[in-house]
């Protein structure tokens, strides 16, 4: 399940820092049951060894001017949380609901609206619209025995076949079931070097990709991929994916655009 809320900024601008993922992280988890936030901190579902909270969320939008590493928004700023784990959601929006007023970052919010973004039938092929960049990365071995973290671009392979196994063990802690990929492939379809991101999380730079892509896959992955997100570290604000619907624009071209 996907929502959609929407914050009034009473006194603007908002400001932020430009690497505000820990920050909206944080929001999050203050807002959900004590238990439930550390369940999701601490265990979340597992797949053997691996630990996946299976929630993602998008970056913030709304209008903002960039100034020295801060972006200031005005009026209204908009947040798309997912997840499987339908108590997740209702766990964050009625924290959301009971405070009222909330902060970020030391900033008050209003809480304007909450939108359930309504499930549609999914078939594959199905185009997909990143609202925070898409993480792929393997951890190797230099010749010197140090370890080196390798971001993949998405004309890169490897990247289309780690995010379909990463979906496949999502499914398989969430549902305790094997589901075959049967052929399931994942593309880059509008993708060019202005949609890579480099965000900075606890000091780390993790690198990423938003655009629009294609995952031709069963509708268990399909349905993964909109709850729970695509690539890595989602719970930290990366690979959160909605259905893309071309927006007309003049002379019958169509363009992307965040909902």
């Amino acid at each position: 399940m996907q929502i959609k809320i929407t914050f009034d900024v009473p006194h603007p601008p908002l400001i932020v820092p430009l690497h505000y993922n820990r920050i909206v992280q944080g929001f999050i988890y203050n807002h959900l049951d004590e238990q439930l936030a550390t369940f999701l901190h601490e265990e979340g579902w597992r797949d053997g060894k691996r630990r996946l909270p299976l929630f993602v969320f998008s970056r913030l939008f709304g209008a903002f001017v960039r100034r020295k590493g801060y972006l200031h928004f005005r009026d209204q700023v908009r947040l798309y949380v997912a997840s499987p784990a339908t108590e997740m959601l209702s766990s964050f929006v009625s924290g959301l609901v009971r405070a009222g007023e909330v902060h970020l970052d030391g900033r008050n919010l209003f809480v304007h609206s909450v939108e359930v973004l309504q499930e549609q039938p999914l078939s594959r092929p199905l185009r997909l619209e990143a609202l925070s960049p898409i993480t792929v990365y393997s951890t190797l071995k230099t010749p010197d025995g140090r370890t080196k973290t390798y971001y993949y671009a998405p004309q890169e392979v490897e990247f289309g076949q780690q995010v379909l196994m990463n979906l496949q063990r999502k499914i398989r802690a969430w549902t305790g079931e094997a589901t075959s990929p049967e052929g399931a492939t994942f593309r880059p379809v509008k993708v060019s070097n202005r949609n890579l991101v480099v965000a900075r999380y606890k000091g780390t730079l993790i690198k990423g990709w938003t655009g629009i892509y294609e995952l031709d896959a069963p509708e268990p992955y399909l349905r993964m991929a909109l709850d729970a997100g695509l690539g890595a570290k989602n719970s930290q604000g990366f690979g959160f994916v909605t259905v893309w619907k071309p927006r007309k624009i003049p002379h019958g071209s169509t363009e992307e655009t965040e909902k």
